[in-house]
């Protein structure tokens, strides 16, 4: 590595970009194990190297006695297991992220593990290597009835590798019922979005619980219906959940059955911009709103144009709470900060002319641990708010 670029290696990220390399000694494949050297020569850490993309090695390791075998990928799959095994103990959560990826020391990987199945996802070229010796251990430490592969998310092409899917062990419906805070959802794993389903917003969907009680709440961007759900089960009087895609307003529906909430709950799919903006022009009011969008920036270059809608949502659901009702508001993006987006809702309350008590902040769940020097691991924002 260049002189002083191993500064951020050392505090803890585990990523070598291309720009920080001085020289690359020797011959090398894309996706082998590569030591990583500061410029005095001194041992960093091991990892996988793939001299085509911006992100050139991915570290697995800081011990230069660990070697990259099969009893490594043993070690950290079942500390990871362990990990999820201690968190959740008292959750009777029956699906959780497994492996996340360079917060659990496995860069590139993701593992869901819904009910009796797994789902996998490969997405650098180095872990992509290790596929098949990943899913053997898998199946060995879980023994799951089946695993699916989910290799078509487009960040695999950044990496030179192809979109796939499809079984590595067994077959199933793919739909499947799982459990989350006492409730059940069914969950379609081949054609849902990511691997199926949003894991990440467990507890904040429990924390759902003292804001809701007989109160008539809007769910925006609402997927399979996981806070209208939640919202219901306590003791919501109303809830309507608002979606685009129509294959999940029928899994909402489909939910909502499930757990019988269909009478206090309706879905509809709908473009949310354009549905807060109707509901404020008919003055329709809520005592509850919940915005959980899709990350609206996946690339620094766009954060402007996602300031702006966010911004946007939230002003017009300020506009259609209740006086002292409540917001419950959420940022995916890694490159949306938690302090730029608590400006852009205090901005959002002055054009709304609405003050704002901020009652209680919400991250990923225990299963998407944060590691401490990657702050890509830190994701997830959500923010429960007082509207006055």
């Amino acid at each position: 590595m260049r002189r002083g670029e191993e500064r951020r290696i050392k505090k803890g990220h585990p990523w070598v970009y291309r720009t920080e390399i001085e020289t690359i000694k020797g011959a090398c494949q894309p996706g082998e194990i590569v030591i990583v050297e500061d410029y005095r020569g001194r041992f960093i850490g091991r990892g996988y190297i793939n001299p085509a993309s911006m992100i050139t090695v991915r570290l697995l390791t800081y011990s230069r006695d660990e070697e990259i075998d099969t009893a490594f990928w043993q070690r950290r799959l079942a500390a990871a297991l362990d990990y999820r095994r201690k968190v959740l103990a008292n959750t009777g959560a029956d699906a959780y992220r497994l492996v996340f990826g360079e917060a659990d020391f496995l860069p590139g990987l993701i593992v869901d593990k819904f009910g009796p199945c797994l789902v996998i996802q490969t997405l650098a070229l180095g872990i992509d290597r290790y596929k098949d010796t990943i899913v053997q251990i898998l199946d060995e430490i879980i023994q799951p009835d089946a695993i699916y592969e989910r290799n078509d998310a487009p960040v695999r092409e950044l990496e030179g590798l192809e979109l796939r899917s499809g079984f590595l062990k067994g077959s199933f419906d793919p739909q499947v019922v799982i459990r989350e805070n006492g409730l059940k959802f069914c969950v379609d794993l081949v054609a849902g979005q990511k691997t199926g389903y949003f894991l990440d917003q467990r507890e904040n969907r429990a924390a759902l619980h003292p804001f809701v009680k007989d109160a008539r709440v809007l769910d925006c961007f609402c997927h399979t219906g996981g806070f209208s759900i939640h919202a219901a089960h306590y003791g919501a009087r109303e809830v309507l959940g608002l979606d685009i895609s129509g294959e999940a307003i029928a899994m909402a529906h489909r939910n909502a059955a499930l757990n019988g909430y269909s009478d206090l709950c309706s879905f509809k799919e709908a473009n949310v911009f354009d549905a807060l903006r109707e509901m404020e022009r008919r003055g329709e009011k809520f005592d509850v709103v919940i915005l959980d969008p899709p990350a609206f920036v996946k690339a620094r270059k766009a954060l402007e144009g996602a300031i702006r809608g966010y911004k946007e949502i939230n002003l017009r659901a300020m506009r259609i709470l209740t006086p002292g009702g409540f917001l419950v508001t959420c940022s995916c993006s890694y490159y949306m900060p938690e302090d730029l987006f608590i400006e852009i809702i205090q901005e959002a309350s002055l054009d709304a002319r609405r003050r704002l008590r901020l009652l209680a902040r919400g991250g990923q769940a225990p299963d998407h641990p944060v590691l401490l020097g990657y702050d890509e691991s830190r994701y997830l924002k959500c923010l429960f708010l007082q509207v006055i």
